[in-house]
């Protein structure tokens, strides 16, 4: 069975920890935020390292790391004013990231301590509610996370509402394929299955625009090294849009990224039509696990998700969920490494 402990209290209730050991991974979980906190992945040579940045104490989870490793929602990343429109009526969302919203709000679901709603030795599932106006959605909404090891790692995140409304469910872990601790991720190769991008705004928020990412910092079509060609100071925090075509088991290819000291690998597939590269910019030193400091470009993260701003962009794929209709987003890791 999963080893399950207790690691500390968020108000009067208890927080507690989840390891999932098998096929030669080892993740630890947590139910505060439904968060991957230890990811540790073999290289070439069989040596395992943690490839997810993260803290050791629930303190500085809470202080340092609101995003790292959690799942995001009900909508994660931006929407313009914290505003749209739904069946004629205008909703006014928490708006947190100056006028805009971002992954649900000052009270997300990256802050909500889940419930361990199932669990063995190879999967978790975590569920929590969320009350119709919670952070200013319509419909309450149920979700659950499962973490499944089986031939690499699944994440699987789901929802029901009883009433229309709108769910972009992310995981939003920051990986380091050469370990947590080992400095910046701009020597680190990556290609993403994407024809083109959505440019955005000086606020981040898409301007409506799919541009080719031919001839443009953003072309990863064909393997490249993260820091290669950085599209400004801030470096990458932009949705790119898959091109991938669906397979039979309802993924699509997203990307291969790939640390070429230790040959460690990693192929994501999903069931959406976008993933957000983010560089870890913002990282300027502070703490991370075991007394590692996490300077700029720390980590990557790779959110596969509905487009940014989906709502008040029509020709994007829908985020919207009605009653009697269940979302679905699915997301497959295959850590296989390469030989060095």
């Amino acid at each position: 069975m999963a080893g399950i402990g207790d690691i500390g209290r968020i108000g009067n209730v208890n927080v507690r920890s989840v390891t999932l050991e098998a096929e030669g991974l080892r993740l630890r979980l947590m139910t505060f935020g439904a968060r991957l906190a230890e990811l540790w992945v073999p290289d070439a040579q069989g040596r395992m390292a943690d490839i997810v940045l993260g803290h050791d104490s629930l303190d500085d989870w809470q202080r340092h790391g609101r995003y790292l490793g959690a799942t995001c929602g009900r909508y994660a990343n931006r929407i313009a004013g914290g505003r749209f429109t739904l069946d004629g009526r205008e909703v006014q969302l928490d708006r947190n990231e100056a006028a805009n919203h971002l992954h649900g709000g000052a009270s997300g679901f990256d802050l909500k301590v889940w419930d361990i709603e199932s669990q063995s030795d190879r999967h978790v599932t975590f569920a929590c509610l969320s009350a119709a106006g919670e952070m200013g959605y319509p419909g309450a909404l149920a979700a659950r996370v499962t973490y499944r090891i089986d031939g690499g790692l699944w994440i699987r995140m789901e929802a029901v509402s009883d009433a229309p409304t709108i769910v972009n469910l992310v995981n939003h872990a920051y990986f380091n394929l050469a370990g947590h601790a080992s400095g910046d991720v701009l020597d680190q190769v990556l290609q993403i299955e994407a024809e083109h991008f959505l440019p955005v705004d000086d606020q981040l928020i898409p301007t409506g625009t799919l541009r080719p990412v031919a001839g443009s910092a953003f072309d990863f079509r064909a393997a490249r090294a993260i820091g290669a060609v950085l599209p400004g100071f801030g470096g990458f925090d932009h949705n790119f849009c898959l091109s991938s075509a669906v397979g039979p088991d309802g993924l699509r290819p997203c990307l291969v990224a790939v640390d070429p000291a230790s040959g460690r690998r990693m192929r994501l597939a999903t069931t959406e039509p976008g993933v957000q590269l983010y560089t870890g910019a913002h990282f300027d030193g502070g703490p991370g696990k075991a007394g590692a400091r996490y300077p700029r470009f720390a980590g990557f993260a790779v959110e596969t998700q509905r487009f940014p701003d989906s709502p008040n962009h029509p020709e994007f794929p829908s985020p919207r969920l009605d009653p009697g209709q269940a979302y679905r987003h699915l997301m497959h890791f295959d850590f296989t490494p390469d030989a060095v």
